[in-house]
């Protein structure tokens, strides 16, 4: 038996993971890898993520201080049900319409309520335009079989968690996600993990402001980490975001993008809340 690529973390990670891992072998049993291959060369080429996340797109409202990653988020372990009826491609286009860089389309079921199928949906929205936001697979990816599932069924990114990994899965699913022309977000929690990211290659580094052991959450979180990342990685803030003055406060640390779920799919307003949280116009003040 090959070694485990999930790391026992004493948190809700182990119980996602192991629901995944029971996930993974319906999948394959489903679809297995020669499938993924012969969806994937349909695919045209992935959009170059870390050029969203730093230039945006020509969409992005002008004078934005910084990029958004809007997420498509149905409920979530900590908060619940957000809303069971979301429509993936219509909130999709929403984002789109509001200058977002990037999608974050939540692909795990049994926690999160989401599918391959709606990343599915949304590449195929996007077909052919070549402004579109750069899509990401979030999901608790641990297996090379997802990081090619991703690629087959549209992403141009993924997560990778460092918590949740070894550290030579770590390394190996980032080299297997640049194999295939993606670019991953590789989420961190404190200073061992971004150096662990750091060693293992990654260029976009995610900051979560929520402790997974306890669901506090703490905007000094990035303000922390981001201070300590290298010259040159593009950062990324993720929870605990609900405002343009939270916005502010994660660009003055050194934010390069945000990613936004809850607060996008419960505003009912997700154009305007959407611009807000890019810092545009008043909201840039």
């Amino acid at each position: 038996m090959p070694p485990s690529r999930a790391r026992h973390t004493g948190t809700i990670l182990d119980r996602i993971v192991t629901d995944r891992r029971v996930r993974l072998q319906e999948d394959r049993a489903t679809r297995d890898e020669d499938a993924l291959r012969a969806l994937l060369v349909q695919q045209p080429a992935p959009l170059d993520f870390v050029a969203r996340l730093r230039d945006g797109r020509r969409a992005t409202p002008e004078g934005a201080r910084l990029r958004l990653v809007a997420e498509i988020k149905r409920a979530s372990p900590s908060k619940g049900l957000f809303d069971a009826d979301l429509d993936a491609v219509v909130q999709a286009r929403a984002y789109a319409e509001a200058g977002a860089a990037a999608i974050s389309i939540l692909t795990e079921p049994d926690h999160f309520r989401g599918s391959i199928q709606d990343l599915a949906d949304v590449s195929a929205a996007f077909a052919g335009d070549p402004d579109r936001p750069a899509l990401l697979r979030k999901d608790f990816i641990f297996d090379p079989y997802q990081v090619l599932e991703a690629r087959a069924f549209g992403a141009d990114a993924l997560l990778l968690i460092v918590m949740m990994l070894e550290p030579y899965a770590l390394r190996d699913l980032l080299a297997a996600t640049h194999a295939l022309g993606m670019e991953a977000l590789v989420e961190v929690h404190d200073a061992d993990e971004l150096d662990a990211a750091v060693a293992a290659g990654a260029r976009v580094i995610g900051v979560n402001n929520r402790d997974l052991r306890t669901f506090e959450e703490d905007l000094g979180t990035f303000e922390r980490l981001a201070a300590l990342a290298p010259a040159g990685v593009t950062l990324v803030a993720e929870s605990a975001i609900r405002s343009p003055e939270d916005a502010r406060r994660m660009a003055y640390a050194g934010a390069h993008a945000l990613l936004v779920g809850e607060a996008l799919v419960r505003s009912g307003t997700v154009i305007d809340t959407a611009r807000s949280f890019m810092l545009t116009g008043a909201a840039a003040k």
